[in-house]
Parts: structure tokens; sequence; C-alpha cells
């Protein structure tokens, strides 16, 4: 009874997560194959196609086999993540109790305790020496943070790309890190197949009618003149957005130190969400947003910009979106693929590694659709993860020839060491301190601009923007998120609760004073 207890505690929201699986309508290519290949990958419909085209082709060619790819796409890559490590603990308990170990708390925490090295514990070198499996052979995209953690944790496997290709990884062609980015990694257990950078994406027009320079830096968001007109999305929604707003507080981290910066970092992400028009569950309605002029601007992935930019282009013959990388304010990061433990066609999920990572695989994600060698129907606009590249091709059928992030990271350099281990904790933290309240704050911030501005009023100002874990207490804020349930729930609470009365003060002291004209009484926007 422990045990059917135990598995339906993972099982129920594994089987809510995998609905999407049985739902999902049928994809481009229907052809029955001798082989298939299961992919999870958070990707858009439009890099599926393109990539299961493409390799289907390379495939059939190199083995003379047909292969048919079976996509999996619960949702975003933080679904993925729960997924994927959901499944593996389901499967690891039935493992262990088939090997005469009864299934509990401390057994659950040491089989994918990264921190224990193989030979020091008896769980999980069970695990780590194991074939167990969940169904899947990929993980596709998502973002180099969850899949180095899966590579630790023995989730992910060596795929032994460098085996076969050495010659792919040089500084030359796929460098190991970039900008203090790490690429890939040296024991096999990812590899970016393509790069990202994050910056800001706004509306010429509306720019133009606010009577504003277009924004250059993260910084230009956090003006009082954006009140009202940015986009923004929810980090725990996704990673790669948690990944912008560590940028931000990169950035600050590089002009006043670590702890200094720590804070002023977040005093950006603060204010720029004080400005928030709207604050989206996905990623790519931001640009949606701002082409089409609901929002002036907002934080975005180079592809999602790139995209959009083309698109309103093309549709309707004007600029509605214009990426912006943030000068010094962005570096770019890896979008990886790696292997699954257990995969159940590991041979064929090697070569489809071995094609993203070669010339003709990469190539897809730079050439427009139709030229020779390009994608069938959807550019992709995404730079590759290979150096040498661009310099191969022929801009004229490029799709962004003069988009090259190598290049325009001008000098940005991540310190993973600052916060790399504090990557949950930020995304926890903008959500608690900062979204959750994010009409409090908003109404605060406009109490604050009817009083005469940030100037005038450095008492609220200061309490507006006091962060519930300094620098210096980061390790125990990433502590107690890490704790038991009670523990972790119990502090995003707290932390929700105390941001959102110290927002509401500020207003209701504000409001009530003598000084507040008459034309912003009752809420009215300054």
């Amino acid at each position: 009874m422990m045990r059917i207890r135990l598995i339906a505690v993972f099982l129920i929201p594994l089987i809510l997560v995998a609905f999407p699986f049985l739902m999902r309508p049928e994809e481009a290519v229907h052809e029955p194959a001798s082989e298939t290949l299961v992919i999870i990958t958070p990707n858009s419909a439009q890099i599926k196609y393109e990539f299961e085209h493409a390799f289907r082709r390379h495939y059939k060619a190199k083995t003379g086999h047909d292969i048919s790819i079976d996509w999996r796409s619960p949702g975003g890559s933080s679904d993925i993540v729960r997924y994927i490590d959901d499944s593996f603990t389901v499967a690891f308990n039935r493992y262990a109790e088939d090997h005469g170990i009864a299934w509990d708390d401390n057994v659950h925490k040491t089989f994918k305790n990264k921190n224990l090295k193989h030979g020091e514990n008896e769980i999980r070198d069970l695990f780590l020496d194991s074939a167990i499996g969940i169904g899947i052979d990929l993980f596709f995209g998502g973002g180099t943070y969850d899949q180095s953690n899966f590579a630790k944790i023995g989730y992910a496997v060596d795929a032994h790309v460098k085996d076969r290709h050495p010659e792919y990884f040089t500084d030359e062609v796929i460098p190991m890190t970039f900008g203090g980015e790490q690429l890939y990694d040296e024991n096999g257990g990812y590899y970016g197949y393509c790069l990202a950078s994050f910056g800001i994406a706004y509306n010429p027009e509306r720019i133009r009618e606010m009577n504003l320079a277009p924004p250059k830096n993260w910084t230009d968001l956090t003006s009082p003149a954006y009140y009202g007109t940015l986009s923004l999305s929810d980090p725990t929604k996704s990673g790669s957005i948690t990944k912008c707003y560590e940028m931000i507080i990169q950035q600050a981290m590089q002009e006043h130190g670590p702890e200094k910066g720590w804070a002023e970092g977040f005093r950006r992400i603060k204010l720029m969400t004080a400005n928030a028009r709207t604050i989206t569950d996905s990623a790519s309605k931001i640009v949606s947003d701002v082409s089409s002029g609901e929002a002036a601007a907002g934080m975005c992935i180079d592809f999602y910009g790139l995209s959009e930019a083309e698109w309103t282009l093309m549709t309707s013959g004007k600029k509605r979106l214009i990426y912006q990388m943030p000068q010094g304010g962005s570096g770019v990061s890896a979008d990886p693929i790696q292997l699954l433990r257990g995969a159940p066609n590991r041979k064929a999920a090697e070569e489809f590694i071995d094609f993203l990572l070669s010339p003709e695989g990469s190539a897809l994600w730079l050439l427009k659709a139709g030229v020779p060698g390009g994608p069938v129907k959807y550019a992709q606009l995404r730079p590759s993860i290979r150096k040498d590249l661009p310099a191969k091709l022929d801009p004229a059928q490029m799709s962004f020839p003069d988009y090259r992030p190598y290049e325009e990271i001008g000098g940005f350099v991540y310190h993973g060491e600052w916060t790399g281990r504090y990557f949950t904790l930020i995304r926890v933290l903008i959500k608690c301190a900062v979204l959750d309240p994010a009409d409090e704050l908003r109404a605060a911030w406009q109490s604050i601009l009817a009083h005469g501005g940030p100037e005038a009023n450095q008492d609220a100002m200061n309490a507006l923007l006091e962060l519930p874990v300094p620098y210096e207490k980061a390790a125990e804020g990433a502590s107690a998120l890490a704790g038991s349930a009670v523990e972790a729930t119990t502090t995003r609470r707290i932390w929700t609760e105390n941001a959102w009365q110290s927002y509401r003060r500020i207003r209701e002291q504000l409001d009530a004073s003598d000084d507040l004209p008459a034309s912003v009484q009752g809420g009215s926007r300054p």
C-alpha cells in the first residue's frame, strides 16, 4: 500500500502534464517508418517541421532506413523539466524496490543527489549504473541551466559526439565557452546547437509617439516615461526568460560589484515591472504585444524578436518591431540538446545530435526558406552555434547576414559564480516579490510619480526597492527553497505577502498626504 501511495503521488501530476501528449495534433510528416525517435521539446512547430523533414532525408541517405519523430511538447521548458524529473523518479522508484530497496524520502533525495560521486553511495550507484529510461530519447531545447543540472544528476548521459567528430569542438568552430557561458558539456551531457541572446524589442512608431529615443539599455526601460507601456514575462514559465532577467542582474554586478549589483539588478527589474502594461505567461506573447502597438517595448529572446520583425515587415510593409541587444547588457548562451538515460533508440538519437551540429544541419538556422540547403517552408532566424559557418554561406541566402551574436556582445562576460547557483532563487524572488504583487507595485510607483517622482520621495523609493533576500543572504534563500515542500511554500508566501504589504503601505501613505493633486486622486494615471 505504501508503494502504491508513493507512486500515486508522482503519477498524478505526471498524468496531468502528459495529457497534452495524448491530445496533440498530428505532425506534418505521416509516412510509415521502420524506426521512431522520441524527442521532448519546447521548440516551435516550425522548428519541429523543418528539422524532422531534413533529418528524415539525411537519415534515409545515410542508413537506408526511414525514421519518424514522435514529438512530445507538454508545455514550456519548466513544464518539461518537471515532467522529466517526475518520470525518472517514478521509474527509479520501481527499479529500487525491484532491487529490495524500500522507497522513502531519503532514497528519493539520494538517487538524484548530484553531489554524490560514483562509489560513494549504494543508492546513487544503483541509479548511475542503471539503464532505466522514460521512453524518451532526446531533450531538445530549454536552456543550459536545466540541461546542465540533468547531466549532473544523471538523467542525461554522454552522447559521445566529441569522439565521433573531434573537428567540431575547436575554438574556431564550437568553443566550449564564450563570454563566460558554457556552450557544451565537457563530459558530453549536453551540446549547444544554436545561440540565443536576450534584448529589447520595441515598436518604433510608439517610441516616436512618446517622443523618446529608441531604447538601447535595460536602464532605459526603468524610466517613468515608459509607465504603463512595457510587456514582460513570468520567469517561472520559461527558463529562457529567467536567463534574460539574470543578464540584467549580471550587468549590474559588473558595473557595481556582486553585492551592490545584485540589489541594483533587482531594482531595474522592479522598475521595469512597475512600468509594465502586461505580464504574460508566454515569452512569445511579448513580441506580438510590441508589434501590434499594445506595448511600446519589452524584453525578448532574439529569435522571437527577429521572427516577429520579419513577419510584420512581410505582412504590413512596415517595421513594426526592432530587436536591440542592450549595450554591454547581454551575452550569448546556447540552446542545447541532450541524450536521456535509457534512450529507446540511442543510435538514431546520437545521429540526430550529430546532424544538428554538422554544417548541413547548422545551416538550417541561418538560411532563408527555399534556398538550396535551407529550410523548406520556415526560416529559422537563429544563429548557429558554429562560428565558422556564416563566412561559408552566401549572405544573399541568409535571413539575417549581419546579425552575429559572437561579435555583438560588447564585452559582456557572464560570471557563473555570481548567479549560476542562484538561478532558481532569482526566478522565485522575481515571481514572489515582484510579479505576484505587481498590481500593488505599479500602484505604489504611480503614487510616487504623482507626488513628484523618485527624487522627491526617497523614503518611499527605498521601501519600494527593498529586497527580501540581499546578496549576502542568497545562499540562505536558496537553501529555504530547496528544503521541504512546507518550508519552500512558507518562504514563498512570506516573500509575497511582505512585498504586497510594503507596496500597499507606500501607496496608502502617499495618497493620504495633503499634497496629492486632485487630478490624480482616485487612482488616475500620472
